[in-house]
């Protein structure tokens, strides 16, 4: 079958992923669940850590543009307008008979609006429903036309019409509880499986939104580093062949081993034994309760190796990870470790994905939409390889500056603002809402790596955009990886890990907080109460410390560049106020 539309690998695992809205030309599609996918079995990702993770067998790249595997998609909205003809007709694409343009000559246009759920429902807007409310006599089925008036650019200027002469306007479809005042409930749409697949008595009230609204998909992706042992090419050969290698004995082990070459220069039979060992370890591991406890388990393992300067032999047995020392003595005080990754493998997954609010903590499980019809053994990743910059900040520094009273108290708002949001999402699932993990902590290391980016983005010629954070703020972890990872070699020139030498962060360091101290939108930024999404910031704007959304752990929020700095009444209280 002919490809209808190409997209980068990358975009199905962030962009358009499966139940992601796509337009190609003058149509509209949604990407169809895994169960219609034609994979190239060849093009699997191993990564044990994240597939334990995951409680998934196996990992395979999106399909590419041939005439053999693809992503399949499938038309949504079925809803269409003639546009430009005499005509105006909205309906059912299929009743325009198939094709591209009216008979009346228009064009046919994908409805602008749909409706979707907070549990990752989405349907055509009821736009019959919408055009006889409170009428007395119910609904009709004669056509249904759209007109856009041209009287103004708002909504009040679009006007759904129905032959039997009752009309309305657009206006007020958008407000957050109309459809539920009119009675229109959730009839649990899930296009991307197929139209007979609705999931009945869902309660949500269904939310009206524009067809290319950010808000349709939010992506859950989950990203592991390829770290040691995982790493290095013992087990990267015991990968291929783990499912006939799991459960045998010993002896069978180390014949399968000598069999296929694998004993030569140090390796050992007894080595391929503990690998395989400890694989089936992993494989067997505990499975986590919670989306903190996943992400977690994988990073507590990463901070150990990151704080671990690689031996020669380690170097040599792993090519998609190497971590050494930077060149000279940390910086500053308030650092005590800096490490060139100057090579680092980062596997990505997409493993579900919400509609209308981000994932959050405080999600009840039936809320993450699910990818394929039954419970399939396998998801969709890639796979990018770049360098880095690790940066650990000195522990007995930092547990004396968090427990200060003037940190506690600003910090603080920024936490109960969080703790309101993770209580009101919860309070639409019924669940009792977690506790906020964020944490002084939290805030600074998350905004120092921004400062950092943001200043590197001028100095090592990469753009903001083409760098991204990982954070280690959970228990006693406390550092960063600014790092670059793109699909390509372009992600390993060198000139991140550059900037890791003493004399280069130094002055990058210093240049970073001298910015921080004054902002261009000073002293509303700094003075702020609150700012960003949900109000989870302080002292952070376009102008001083948010990034492109695809470099940050946490969409722009969680940021005050005051706990870096210091703010006005305590300019000694940031961490880097001396």
């Amino acid at each position: 079958m002919k490809p209808i539309g190409t997209v980068r690998r990358a975009q199905v695992i962030t962009t358009y992923g499966v139940g992601g809205m796509i337009a190609i030309d003058e149509a509209s599609y949604i990407v169809a669940g895994l169960d219609s996918w034609k994979l190239n079995k060849q093009q699997r990702i191993i990564e044990p850590r994240l597939q334990s993770a995951l409680r998934v067998a196996e990992l395979y790249l999106p399909p590419s543009e041939n005439s053999f595997h693809g992503a399949a998609v499938r038309r949504f909205p079925e809803m269409y307008s003639c546009q430009g003809g005499s005509c105006n007709l909205l309906q059912e694409h299929r009743r325009f008979g198939g094709g591209s343009a009216c008979v009346c000559g228009g064009s046919l246009i994908p409805s602008r609006f749909v409706v979707a759920c907070e549990d990752g429902h989405l349907d055509d807007f009821p736009y019959r429903a919408w055009v006889h409310r409170g009428s007395e006599d119910g609904w009709c089925d004669r056509a249904l036309h759209l007109v856009s008036t041209g009287r103004s650019a708002s909504l009040r200027s679009i006007e759904i019409i129905c032959e039997c002469g009752r009309k309305a306007s657009m206006e007020g479809a958008f407000r957050r509880s109309e459809l539920g005042r009119l009675g229109i409930k959730c009839r649990g749409g899930r296009p991307w499986l197929g139209s007979s697949h609705r999931m009945a008595g869902c309660t949500k009230p269904p939310r009206t939104m524009q067809r290319g609204s950010s808000a349709a998909w939010f992506g859950v992706v989950r990203s592991s580093l390829a770290i040691p042992p995982w790493s290095s090419e013992l087990h990267q050969m015991i990968d291929e062949r783990f499912d006939m290698l799991a459960g045998e004995s010993d002896e069978t082990i180390a014949r399968m081993a000598e069999k296929a070459g694998w004993l030569k220069g140090n390796v050992t039979a007894q080595h391929v034994i503990d690998a395989v060992r400890r694989r089936e370890q992993l494989t067997a591991g505990v499975d986590p309760d919670d989306d903190g406890q996943l992400d977690d388990t994988l990073k507590v393992a990463e901070y150990e190796q990151l704080c671990t300067p690689a031996t020669d032999d380690e170097i040599e047995q792993n090519h998609d990870f190497e971590c050494v020392p930077a060149v000279g003595d940390p910086p500053a005080p308030q650092i005590v470790q800096v490490m060139q990754v100057n090579r680092l493998r980062e596997v990505r997954a997409l493993q579900a994905f919400t509609r209308v609010e981000p994932p959050s903590p405080a999600d009840a499980g039936g809320r993450r939409a699910s990818l394929s019809i039954g419970q399939l053994d396998w998801l969709p990743a890639m796979e990018v390889r770049g360098e880095g910059v690790f940066i650990r900040l000195d522990p007995t520094r930092l547990q004396s500056w968090e427990s200060s009273t003037p940190v506690r108290e600003r910090a603080g708002r920024i936490v109960a603002n969080h703790q309101k949001l993770l209580d009101r999402r919860a309070s639409t699932t019924g669940r009792d809402a977690p506790m906020s993990e964020v944490t002084p902590r939290t805030l600074l290391i998350h905004t120092i790596a921004h400062l950092l980016i943001n200043e590197w983005s001028l100095d090592s010629g990469y753009s903001a955009s083409a760098m991204r954070e990982r954070l280690y703020t959970t228990g006693e972890m406390a550092g960063f990886l600014i790092y670059t990872a793109t699909s390509d070699s372009a992600g390993s020139l060198g000139g991140i890990v550059r900037q890791a030498t003493s004399d280069r962060l130094g002055r990058t360091l210093a240049s970073a907080l001298s910015r921080a101290e004054w902002c261009s939108a000073d002293p509303l930024c700094m003075e702020a109460d609150a700012a960003g999404a949900d109000s989870l910031n302080l002292a952070a704007c376009h102008v001083c410390s948010l990034l492109p959304e695809t470099s940050c752990e946490h969409n722009n929020t969680l940021l005050d560049r005051g706990l870096v700095v210091g703010w006005p009444g305590s300019p000694q209280s940031g961490f880097f106020s001396a």
